[in-house]
């Protein structure tokens, strides 16, 4: 008895990050981050890649771990993948692509189609948001764009292979903007840009801000955030990121959902 005790308290003691397990995956409790990290610092995880953790709250006093991750364009390759025939979780994505980081991408409806523009490795899917919303966008050199679609509409005659659409676009020129939007709190995704062109990936899997409370955190952050578009969140929201050797630094936020599209950054 006193054998298994030792064992049992050993297993605690060199379990450093409790988790959970999401759609067949593990995945980091909201709030909680690796043990060995600490809030508001940059980790290195491969050459112009870094992920940071903050605690972000609401005026209420609500609060989660904002989990980010930081691309240098000039260091990675950027794709969007789109199988509403053949869906996945976050965490299968990730293993199948062999990625150094994987996001969920737009709205899809219920048949796992998107409901929105996607170009994947060239094949152009969907219509086009007009008026509204953002584009995350890379072309066949390796350039990486996000743009607002009410300042700079979608034009086919642009040479983009990758390129996904979603809404609100939730910072723009680095102030919040506005839009309509229930008040309902739940997970969040967000890609955006800082003021030097670098890419961010931020994820919330607490159901903690309302798209209206997460425009304004964004804007307040310290990320320097040019634009920032919100992606489908909910069951949707999943963030992987490789940490390589890095200890604590593997990102595992798995959606709860099945995805049929996703964003995929690989190493150049």
């Amino acid at each position: 008895m006193l054998s298994i005790l030792l064992f049992l308290l050993f297993a605690l003691i060199a379990c450093d990050t409790p988790t959970i397990t999401i759609g067949g995956a593990t995945s980091p409790t909201p709030n909680d981050i690796p043990g060995s990290v600490q809030l508001n610092r940059w980790y290195t995880v491969a050459p112009g890649a870094q992920v940071r953790y903050e605690d972000w709250k609401t005026s209420d006093g609500d609060n989660d771990t904002v989990t980010i991750a930081r691309f240098d364009p000039r260091n990675i390759a950027l794709s969007v993948a789109y199988r509403p025939d053949t869906p996945l979780y976050a965490s299968q994505w990730m293993q199948q692509e062999h990625a150094l980081a994987v996001i969920n991408g737009g709205y899809f409806d219920t048949n796992d189609n998107a409901t929105a523009l996607v170009i994947s490795n060239g094949q152009v899917s969907g219509s086009t948001y007009t008026g509204f919303g953002g584009m995350l966008w890379a072309d066949a050199q390796g350039n990486i764009g996000l743009q607002s679609l009410s300042q700079q509409p979608y034009s086919p005659a642009a040479a983009i292979t990758q390129a996904v659409q979603s809404s609100p676009t939730l910072v723009l020129n680095g102030k919040r903007t506005h839009f309509n939007a229930d008040a309902s709190q739940n997970r969040r995704s967000v890609v955006a840009m800082d003021t030097q062109g670098r890419l961010l990936f931020i994820a919330s899997p607490g159901e903690v801000f309302s798209l209206d409370e997460l425009a304004g955190l964004l804007a307040s952050s310290d990320l320097s955030i040019k634009i920032a578009v919100n992606l489908d969140g909910g069951g949707s929201t999943g963030l992987y990121v490789n940490g390589g050797n890095a200890s604590g630094q593997r990102v595992a936020i798995d959606s709860l959902v099945k995805l049929p599209l996703v964003v995929i950054v690989k190493e150049k």
